[in-house]
């Protein structure tokens, strides 16, 4: 029995060492150095090729080193074995500190004032009332949840929407077609945190921009194949939306010649909202690798059919 990490953007030298106090009788191998393939019960990943895991006959369980599981789902020889993603892992926190930065960057026009520096212009703009700046939160999960919470502590009012209703205090809850709807109307900046399914995937389009408020902002933090990339150019070129902050996108590591780095109304960071850290997450897997082991059903096991 071993377990295999694989992961092209993540130490594996701090998940080694924790399995290695919690669980040494565990080999813990590091792709590509695994010396019995048949042999191994468990992979810990993000993002490996397509086709990867056929190697492990013996393969129990996929534990995903992030949030989201979209592209192991999009993997068509992916083994029929439980899947676990991380459910918060300290995540959740730093998420929800960028999406304060991004709304505060927004609500406070600092786009603006960047344009005034550049233009060397000394003038004071209005400022805008928090009561004014409705966020609309996409995905009230674990990480947009907290994100919604941490927005309306600070004062912003919030709505958020939902597959299935939600209960979050201070966060005005709306699921459906109709609470979507409404979340548009209402919605000065949105902040994406859905789960990229068939259903979600190109949500965030022509349609749905044309919808929102004239001068809307974007903040998306969840996948980049969320957004029609056209669609978002075409609608800050003609003023639909005041600007982008962008975490995530359709290719990555962005190409150097995509037009998102020189738009003027967009702000764009490296996938970087919340990177998974071994000493926070590393609890979450080493418990479900022991509940895996004792037949008892894992946190965070992802629903095939729901993508997440």
């Amino acid at each position: 029995m071993s377990l295999v990490f694989y992961s092209l953007t993540d130490d594996a030298h701090p998940w080694r060492e924790a399995l290695a106090r919690a669980l040494p009788a565990l080999p813990f191998h590091v792709w590509p150095d695994v010396p019995a393939p048949e042999d191994v019960r468990y992979t810990l990943v993000w993002k490996p090729p397509a086709g990867w895991h056929r190697q492990f006959p013996g393969l129990r369980a996929i534990l995903s080193l992030g949030a989201g599981v979209d592209a192991l789902l999009e993997d068509p020889d992916l083994p029929a074995v439980p899947i676990t993603r991380l459910v918060d892992g300290g995540l959740a926190r730093q998420m929800a500190e960028y999406t304060l930065h991004a709304v505060l960057h927004f609500h406070r026009r600092m786009p603006e004032y960047g344009r005034q520096q550049r233009a060397r212009q000394w003038r004071i703009l209005d400022p805008n009332a928090a009561d004014d700046s409705v966020v609309g939160v996409l995905g009230l999960g674990v990480l947009g949840g907290e994100a919604a919470r941490l927005l309306a502590v600070a004062g912003f009012p919030v709505c958020g929407w939902s597959r299935t209703p939600r209960r979050i205090a201070g966060v005005d809850c709306l699921w459906g077609d109709d609470g979507l709807a409404a979340l548009q109307r209402r919605a000065r900046i949105v902040v994406n945190f859905l789960p990229l399914t068939p259903a979600t995937r190109g949500l965030l389009d022509a349609h749905f921009f044309s919808r929102l408020q004239p001068g809307a902002c974007l903040v998306n933090v969840a996948r980049g194949a969320h957004v029609v990339e056209t669609d978002l150019l075409a609608a800050l070129d003609s003023g639909q939306l005041g600007g982008a902050m962008l975490d995530v996108f359709a290719q990555e590591p962005l190409p150097v010649g995509h037009p998102f780095w020189s738009h003027p109304k967009v702000v764009l960071t490296p996938h970087v909202a919340g990177i998974t850290l071994a000493a926070e997450a590393a609890a979450q897997v080493i418990q479900n690798l022991r509940r895996l082991e004792a037949g008892e059903a894992p946190q965070g096991l992802v629903d095939r059919a729901a993508g997440y």
